[in-house]
């Protein structure tokens, strides 16, 4: 049964005209109606089955105006690159062993980056890895020399874009107590992601069908497609 703060929000609002994400902002933020700061979310409904193929769509777009969040990195590396881990802000930082506790099930973290040389390690924990989406992937900047590059980027901002089977993306462009103005930079960096997606897989027609926006607790509105002033 709904709330009665939820039955306070507007109703049929999937029902309305799609609005640009700037009209959209004041009444996202205006429906957060809970004690916390809520996430505002888009759900984007790509055209994943194409004649030929289906498309998959996993990649990393950098937040210019951050996610909000805390992650927790830890990195897998040399002896040598330890001390750059640390210095970049990682949370955990090990070799041989900690990739032994790895093994074990030890998953104390969320984002795990590694370098290069320690990849063929980490590559035998798939079962381990794989199933919490933690496996470290070169093409999602997380195998890599420059360790410092690596957890700055996870830290400071850092998503992750992929679909699923039925060609559903769900991502954050930030809280509600975000200014305007970097929630629109989220915004355009991942529309701006999306369309080298396009480019990158040559789909006919367009890539995303249509797109949702909609805070934590609150409902669900439809966006006008294209980037934001």
């Amino acid at each position: 049964m709904a709330s009665k703060r939820y039955k306070k929000l507007p109703e049929k609002t999937k029902d309305l005209n799609a609005e640009s994400i700037e009209k959209l902002l004041p009444e996202l933020k205006k429906n957060c109606t809970t004690k916390f700061d809520e996430s505002l979310d888009l759900s984007f409904q790509i055209n994943n089955k194409q004649k030929k193929s289906e498309v998959n769509i996993r990649t990393v777009v950098n937040l210019p105006g951050g996610t909000g969040k805390k992650v927790k990195v830890a990195v897998v590396c040399e002896d040598n690159k330890a001390q750059e881990a640390k210095d970049a802000g990682a949370d955990i930082v090990g070799g041989d062993e900690f990739v032994e506790q790895i093994k074990g099930g030890d998953l104390n973290f969320e984002k795990l980056i590694c370098t290069p040389g320690m990849m063929i390690k980490l590559s035998k924990l798939g079962k381990v890895l794989g199933p919490k989406g933690l496996m470290p992937n070169p093409k999602l900047g997380s195998v890599s020399e420059n360790i410092k590059q690596a957890v700055t980027d996870a830290k400071s901002g850092q998503v992750e874009i992929r679909n699923d089977k039925d060609g559903n993306i769900g991502v954050s462009i930030g809280k509600k107590s975000f200014s305007d103005d970097q929630l629109l930079k989220n915004y355009n960096a991942i529309i701006d992601a999306l369309e080298k997606e396009k480019s990158n897989n040559t789909l006919k027609g367009d890539l995303i069908k249509g797109v949702f926006a909609t805070s934590t607790m609150g409902v669900s509105y439809k966006v006008k497609l294209g980037k934001s002033i």
